[in-house]
């Protein structure tokens, strides 16, 4: 592992970055996520899985999408994956678990490769490569091989983002979502967004630091945009979504994101299941080969997901 440590990219200044060294950083970081050398941190693809990238075209733009397929001729559930990082991150950095998704559901996992933040490229841009690939896949859902009545989301860190965002949506536009998994999420991008317990504890943390959360912030909601009308914590109503599993590492300044977000998921009624894992930091699930308890929390996604896309 200490050789993956030395073949990662220098993190640029946050408060001072670029955009030249913003994209040189992103280039870098995302090559290293999806190379083969990761994987002795990122985890080993489930055998069994035909992996693949493919396109999904658009009016204005095409949306990679990594999928994941199973052995099986049979229409199976679809499960709409957003992987974390926000200004950085590849669908590719999620094989070991969407893979093991894929079999062990079965499903097909489509994971989307959305547009990463910049200074032209704002958090609208990238949950609409989320909402319109959900769509996409449930409008058309015989070409993927996939039952349009059963499909969940599953995102990570600024994917759990994403998929809220997206299952908000779904629901006032009547897309049917039978199911969510948000793994350490991203919901409030409001001035309030940092004055949580979690975030004051933990933000000099590792995988996290307070810098880097600012600075997604901005890119994310640029001056003039309603950081409330992207923020799922500030929604004004959460009542009516999929049963959720809410994956929350306890040493993640995000965590309280988490916490808060469940207690009005349940208040409003919808069904939810916090799961915590003590002392593991963010994005722990990404790094199965750092830290053990990631096939504990995959096995929760898996029969979280199992139990709402049955039958």
């Amino acid at each position: 592992m200490s050789e993956i440590a030395e073949m990662r990219p220098k993190e640029p200044d946050w408060e001072t970055v670029t955009p030249e060294e913003l994209a040189v950083y992103q280039m870098a970081e995302n090559r290293l996520r999806a190379s083969a050398e990761a994987r002795v941190i990122t985890g080993a693809p489930e055998p069994g899985a035909a992996i693949g990238w493919e396109s999904v075209a658009f009016p204005d733009r095409a949306v990679p999408v990594r999928v994941y397929r199973p052995d099986s001729g049979e229409v199976l559930p679809a499960v709409i994956h957003v992987h974390g990082g926000g200004i950085v991150g590849t669908a590719a950095q999620s094989d070991w678990i969407n893979s093991h998704l894929a079999v062990h559901l079965p499903a097909v996992v489509i994971s989307v490769e959305h547009r990463l933040l910049d200074w032209q490229t704002p958090l609208s841009a990238a949950a609409d490569d989320g909402w319109d690939v959900l769509r996409h896949v449930v409008e058309n859902a015989p070409t993927w091989g996939v039952d349009p009545t059963r499909v969940a989301l599953f995102g990570e860190s600024f994917g759990g983002l994403i998929n809220t965002l997206s299952a908000l949506r779904a629901r006032h536009e009547g897309v049917d979502v039978r199911a969510q998994v948000l793994v350490n999420p991203v919901l409030d991008l409001t001035s309030s967004a940092w004055s949580y317990d979690s975030v004051t504890e933990f933000s000099a943390g590792p995988t996290l630091p307070l810098s880097l959360l600012r600075f997604v912030q901005q890119l994310s909601v640029p001056s003039g945009a309603d950081p409330r009308a992207l923020s799922p914590l500030h929604a004004d109503d959460v009542g009516g979504l999929a049963p959720a599993l809410v994956v929350l590492p306890t040493a993640d300044p995000l965590a309280d994101h988490g916490r808060v977000f469940a207690t009005r998921l349940a208040d409003a009624g919808t069904p939810v299941q916090v799961s915590e894992y003590r002392g593991l930091v963010h994005a722990f699930l990404s790094m199965p080969g750092a830290f053990a308890q990631a096939e504990a929390a995959r096995t929760e996604i898996l029969e979280h997901l199992k139990a709402h896309l049955a039958h």
